[in-house]
């Protein structure tokens, strides 16, 4: 989504224009802030938003992208230490609700969440609205702006921002236009400072569910049906069908997938414990790799039509005649970088 809905009584092409650019995620999620909060007002006409509002629904929105994924925002960009600061200063879990962490900082009276959140009031407010007000100072921007003849989107107050009538009607009616398109340039500017992670535009918005992994149980059903049992790879402990958990070896939270390459069956108490973690390499990827290949070569043999099979595409493209040292060295060139990526991007090894 590259493109706003036109609206012949605004100069769309200046909103567009607020993600030229761009060094850091601010406006992505100013703007994202400002038509959650004008959705959530019960008087449509109400377009009066305090900033700390704004600046709380930034740090949420922002916050299943930081604290689950991992994902880097840049070195100068200062909502990620922020989240870091708030995160500890409220006690909130890196899972916590949207609206929840919204509401509790809208009502924290801790100097430290405030001091965070006021921080955004240097520049983001104001320097949003440089497409009407180029190479203008705060000061000539605060005052210009809350003149109408300019058709910016809001006037700037100290405390809060009033939305203009007409923006906010196109704000709200062009809702989920303005998400996507908010979405699809951050999900370019984050890949570009991310360019080994998989999945980025997955990791923008938290999901109401998990996806099930029904099938992928089904296939290693399969598997255990012919070995009637298998060790975990963890804890060696001998596991049946009915009593295993699906596993995802590199963490669900980096790769953002359910591939069946990427699963295998494991102790269920340890799979709890696992979370997020990262396996050794050195340690856990041959076991990996051989109940890997049993789980390939059986239900290829048992179920050839099995469509979870084509999983094993995104390793190799021809896993029907490759030789094992051929399939495990494409296991390895891909699990390994996944790994020490994840690392890096801030995911704790087992210990």
């Amino acid at each position: 989504m590259n493109q706003l809905p036109k609206d012949k009584n605004l100069p769309i092409e200046k909103l567009a224009a607020c993600f030229n650019n761009t060094s850091a995620t601010y406006k992505f999620y100013w703007l994202l802030s400002i038509v959650d909060s004008l959705e959530a007002r019960i008087k449509p006409e109400s377009t009066m938003i305090p900033k700390k509002e704004l600046f709380a629904r930034m740090i949420s929105n922002a916050w299943y992208t930081i604290n689950y994924f991992h994902i880097s925002f840049g070195v100068q960009d200062k909502l990620q230490a922020a989240i870091e600061t708030i995160k500890i200063s409220e006690g909130l879990t890196i899972d916590a609700k949207k609206n929840d962490i919204t509401n509790k900082l809208l009502r924290s009276e801790n100097k430290i969440t405030k001091k965070a959140l006021a921080q955004f009031d240097n520049n983001v407010p104001h320097w949003f609205l440089s497409p009407w007000f180029p190479r203008e100072d705060k000061v000539s921007v605060y005052k210009k702006s809350q003149h109408s003849p300019f058709y910016a989107p809001y006037a700037l107050h100290t405390d809060f921002i009033n939305v203009d009538i007409l923006w906010a009607n196109y704000f709200l009616l062009n809702a989920a236009f303005i998400r996507d398109f908010c979405y699809w340039n951050l999900s370019l500017f984050l890949q570009a400072r991310n360019p080994n992670v998989p999945e980025i535009a997955n990791k923008l918005i938290k999901p109401a569910s998990r996806n099930s992994l029904t099938k992928q149980r089904k296939f290693w059903d399969i598997v255990l049906d012919e070995l009637v049992s298998v060790k975990c790879i963890y804890t060696k402990r001998e596991l049946i069908k009915g009593d295993f958990a699906v596993e995802h070896f590199i963490p669900y939270n980096f790769v953002s997938h359910d591939l069946i390459w990427n699963l295998i069956p494991a102790d269920k108490s340890f799979n709890s414990r696992k979370s997020d973690k990262l396996p050794s390499f050195h340690k856990h990827f041959d076991p990996f790799f051989e109940l890997q290949l049993k789980g390939l070569k059986i239900v290829r043999e048992k179920e050839p039509r099995n469509k979870t099979l084509q999983d094993y595409l995104t390793i190799t493209t021809d896993f029907q005649n490759a030789e094992v040292a051929e399939i495990k060295e494409k296991f390895k060139n891909t699990i390994q970088p996944l790994i020490t990526i994840a690392a890096n991007n801030g995911f704790e090894y087992l210990k």
